[in-house]
């Protein structure tokens, strides 16, 4: 039941922020709905890939696919007014499938029985990947790769799960509900983690 319910939500919400920078990267119909899917499943697979699950599970996943392009196509032929209420919440979409896509990864990482290491990875390769793969094919500097927080929530979600600090729908959505906050908090008051620490000096 976790996984199916943060599924829905990771997928819903990548799903609709590819399709909202498809629009602006003025893709045709076809392009956003590629951008959009990819950004939906692409964490999923690659997670797959890391842990062990066989990578066609995506093909076994149809009520998804059509939740995606759902998703997808709400945002394509909604009205300009609304496209331009979308686009302001795009880091609110972003965040809520981050969060929601760790903690799917690192549910499905414990219950292999894999080491805390192994949660975590999973649970940040799932969170990023989508938009990692969204970034890099919309042309722009990936989230990840840059000062601002992001990944780190990843990390957060993956060490609270693996090292079985909440269980059960509810604290789930609670961890779920307060990573995005703090993820929009990040983005509003622009918390950045350092860049280089080691500055040589001028001669």
């Amino acid at each position: 039941m976790s996984w199916e319910l943060f599924n829905v939500l990771g997928i819903s919400a990548f799903a609709i922020s590819g399709a909202i920078i498809a629009t602006e990267e003025k893709y045709d119909l076809f392009g956003a709905y590629v951008l959009g899917l990819v950004t939906a499943f692409g964490g999923g697979v690659i997670r797959n890939a890391l842990i062990g699950l066989p990578t066609d599970a995506l093909w076994k996943q149809e009520l998804m696919i059509y939740v995606a392009l759902i998703a997808i196509t709400l945002v394509l032929f909604c009205p300009s007014p609304w496209f331009q209420y979308w686009k302001k919440w795009l880091n609110f979409f972003d965040a809520i499938g981050l969060a929601a896509f760790s903690i799917q990864g690192a549910l499905y990482a414990t219950d292999k029985g894999l080491p805390l290491v192994a949660v975590i990875f999973a649970a940040v390769m799932t969170g990023i990947g989508g938009g990692l793969i969204r970034d890099v094919l919309a042309g722009r500097k990936p989230l990840v790769l840059q000062k601002e927080i992001y990944a780190l929530w990843s990390v957060i979600i993956g060490v609270v799960v693996g090292l079985h600090w909440v269980s059960g729908n509810v604290q789930l959505l609670v961890l779920c509900g307060l990573i995005v906050a703090l993820r929009m908090v990040s983005t509003i008051y622009g918390w950045h983690l350092p860049g280089r620490i080691v500055h040589r000096k001028m001669s």
